[in-house]
This record gives structure tokens, sequence and C-alpha cells, in this order.
């Protein structure tokens, strides 16, 4: 249902003061904010009330939609599960079997997860484009599409980020040929990718931008073409960056410089820029990153799952990076949970409290996602912006009884997804009392992981 008007109980328009105000009204025109107003003490005629706590819509800035079915099946202990390289043979192993209706399914179920969870946005890494063999579908874009169609289906916002990926890895400072598994992800070379990445067809909700899949796998050649045609085409480029100590020891002895150095050498950075997890950054990286307004997208949950690390993003902040967050693995989509664990992770590793407040965790959550994913001015409740908003329910042991000035760090260190009540996108309700407007949730996710 698409409405013109709401009326928020209380709401948090983005301000990184942290204001939460009362009686606020949003005027909605074609899917757009056109108008807020604070302050009123009662729902105009025929505004849609919003009872709760109302905050912009959740951006998860960092997905990779077909992990969704490893959650739970890579968690045992023993031999095989250790490091984040073992886990990735098992993530291939699925990768290997999924085929365009299967991605079909399991996007529209795992987006539609997103959107119970109060993402309004998704920033899809995608780099499924061939048959399990490696030999290409008749429409080059097929797996593409289907990803578009199930985010069009479940109702959210999407940035299709198109994967570049070109080689197996590095080994002794020199390219690897691809495995039998990765030749799905591949083009023939970095012009292949650009001429099949702009045929891509998006709708009012969608658009597409450009990654990069790591230093690993793009040679520094093709990093060069893959950011002309992100400047080309005015769009957010995406990379892996530093996830892991082998990755920046790799690199060092291929190229003589980190995967941040290596992307700055090759023109890559900048305010579209986008580096994924950066959890093994050095200070000269975060600087780099910093002088180039680029953005680092955390990814907490997963970060901890397949035991990264701990970002510094704290330095990150000091040094202008912008922050964003992303669930990337799908070992859980909750954006509270993903946003605190900037905070809490960084506490135990440095034993003290502090380094970010509510407001600028949120921020991450909700404006620094729209940023990263090339959606201007989305994330805040101010005029000019797409009308996609998040309400959270008062009434949960989690949130019931705060005061209306501890509802942001409230939202931020109490509230999970399940707290989600209403959902809205480009004015639009997508979520209504707790339930996906259009899709059972559940019971797909079922159907499709059985």
């Amino acid at each position: 249902m698409t409405c013109s008007a709401f009326w928020c109980d209380q709401a948090w328009r983005g301000s990184l003061a942290g204001v939460v105000e009362s009686g606020v009204v949003i005027d909605v025109d074609d899917g757009v904010i056109a108008a807020v107003e604070v302050a009123v003490a009662t729902p105009p005629p025929g505004a849609t009330v919003l009872r709760g706590f109302t905050i912009p819509g959740l951006a998860n800035a960092h997905s990779h939609a077909f992990q969704r079915a490893l959650r739970g099946r890579t968690e045992g202990s023993g031999e095989n599960r250790t490091t984040f390289w073992e886990w990735r043979d098992q993530m291939y192993a699925r990768a290997a079997v999924i085929d365009p209706d299967g991605m079909h399914r399991l996007a529209r179920a795992t987006f539609a997860e997103m959107v119970l969870a109060g993402i309004t946005v998704v920033g899809e890494f995608h780099y499924l484009h061939n048959h399990a063999d490696g030999t290409r579908y008749d429409d080059p874009n097929e797996m593409g599409a289907a990803i578009l169609a199930a985010a069009d289906e479940a109702g959210i916002r999407i940035t299709l980020l198109d994967t570049c990926y070109l080689h197996g890895g590095l080994d002794s400072g020199r390219y690897r040929p691809l495995s039998k598994v990765q030749r799905r992800f591949t083009d023939d070379d970095a012009e292949q990718w650009a001429t099949r990445v702009s045929a891509v067809g998006c709708g009012p909700q969608s658009r597409v931008g450009a990654a990069i899949h790591s230093v690993r796998a793009v040679d520094p050649e093709s990093i060069e073409q893959i950011a002309l045609w992100a400047d080309h085409h005015d769009a957010p480029l995406h990379a892996h960056v530093s996830e892991q100590p082998l990755e920046n020891e790799q690199c060092l002895a291929a190229h003589g410089v980190s995967p941040t150095g290596l992307l700055h050498r090759h023109g890559a950075l900048g305010d579209r820029f986008t580096a994924v997890h950066g959890t093994h950054l050095s200070d000269s990286d975060v600087m780099l990153l910093g002088e180039g307004s680029a953005t680092v997208c955390l990814c907490p949950t997963t970060e901890r799952d397949l035991a990264d690390g701990i970002g510094g993003a704290r330095a990150m902040v000091v040094s202008g990076v912008g922050l964003a967050l992303g669930s990337d693995s799908q070992s859980v989509i909750d954006p509270f949970e993903e946003a605190r664990a900037v905070e809490l992770d960084q506490r135990l590793a440095s034993g003290q409290r502090g380094h970010h407040s509510p407001a600028a965790l949120l921020g991450a959550a909700t404006a620094g996602g729209y940023r990263s994913l090339g959606w201007p001015g989305g994330g805040r409740l101010v005029a000019g912006a797409p009308a996609d908003f998040t309400t959270l329910a008062l009434d949960s042991p989690r949130m019931a009884g705060l005061r209306s000035c501890d509802l942001l760090a409230g939202a931020v260190y109490a509230a999970t997804a399940a707290d989600v009540s209403t959902v809205v996108v480009g004015g639009a309700i997508v979520v209504a009392e707790g339930h996906h407007d259009r899709i059972d949730v559940a019971a797909e996710l079922r159907e499709v992981l059985t």
C-alpha cells in the first residue's frame, strides 16, 4: 500500500546530534520525501500513523544472498572448519550447485528476511555469472536479472554490485589460474565484464554498481578499467580489501604495496569507493582511504564468524573514512547487531568504552550505507530523500520503558530485528505489524533450503 503522508509518534531524522522528536509528519510524493514537519500533536487527516520509534531505512551495504544457504551448516568443530580459507571451500561448494531459478528463490526469501529486519536497501555483491561449468548463459546477465527480480518482489531497493573476478588468487607473486568452481564467477577480461555490465537493465528501485572482487582476483590493469567504467557511469565501486592478513602478504609480495595501495595506484579510490571489511588496514591505508573520502563497509557478524579480526573503526572515522554496515554471509540478518558490534567489539579489543556515539553507529547503518550504494541523500528523514523508513515497536521486553531521550541508544544497544513493526520503501508499506506484506518468509526459506 502506497501512502502520501505518515505521522510518526517519535522519530530520529538522522542527525548526528541524536535528537529524537515527537509528532513528526512525513509527506511523500512519488516515492520521495516531499516535506517533514515536527511537533504535530495529532495525526493529520488521512495520514498513516506509525506508533513507536521511526528511523530512516537501514542499509545493508554488503550482501551475498546465496550464502544464506550456509547458515548453521558451517559451524561444526573439527578439521577443515577452522580458518577463513576452509570456510571458503564450503562456500564454493554451495556456489557450484545454484542455478538462476534457485538464485531467484533464495535471494527473494533472503531479501524479504532483510526487509523484516528493517533493511530498505541492499548492495548485492554479485559474482555468480555463469553455468557451474563456467560456460556462459544465453543471456550473460541471467543471474543478475534473477537477483534484481527477487529484490523487486521482496520490496527492497537494490544496488547490484556486479563483480569482476578474473584470477584464482596470488601465489609467489603471480596470479593463479581459476579453479573449476571459480570459472562460474568470471568474465574473460575486464573489457568483457564492462560490456556485460553495461547491458544490465534496472528499474526505479534498482541500480547497478561495479565491484572488484579483490586484488587476489583482479590484476592491476583490470582494476584501472573497472575504475574507469565506474567513473564514466558515476557508479559506486566496491572491493573486498584486507579481510585476511594473507591477502596483504600476497599483495605486498606481488606488487610491493598493500591492497589499498594497489587500488590507489590504479585509480580506484575516491568518494564513490567502498572497501569491504578493511579488517587489517595499516595506518597508511586508512590515511589513503580518508584522503579520498572513501567508505569502509564493516560486517561484524561475518567477521566474527570467520575469525577475521576486529577492524580499527575509530581510526577510520578520525581519518575521514565513512562507515557502512553489511550482513555479508548472512550468518545473521540483524542491522542492530551489526551496528552495536562496531562499538562493542572495539571495547573488547581496547578495554575502553565510547568509541562511537549511538547516532554515529545508526548513521553508519542508514545514511552511510545509502551513500556507499549510490543513493544520494538516502538514509535520512529529510525532504528530497527516498521515502524509506523503519519503525520499531516499543512494547517488547527489549524496548519497553525507554524514555524519549534513551530511544536512540536503546535501539542501537538493545533492539533486534524482531522489534521492527513497520517498513516503508519508496512510500509503500512493505512490512506491517511485523509481517511482510507479500511473502511468508519463514515458509519460503523452509521450502528453498530443504
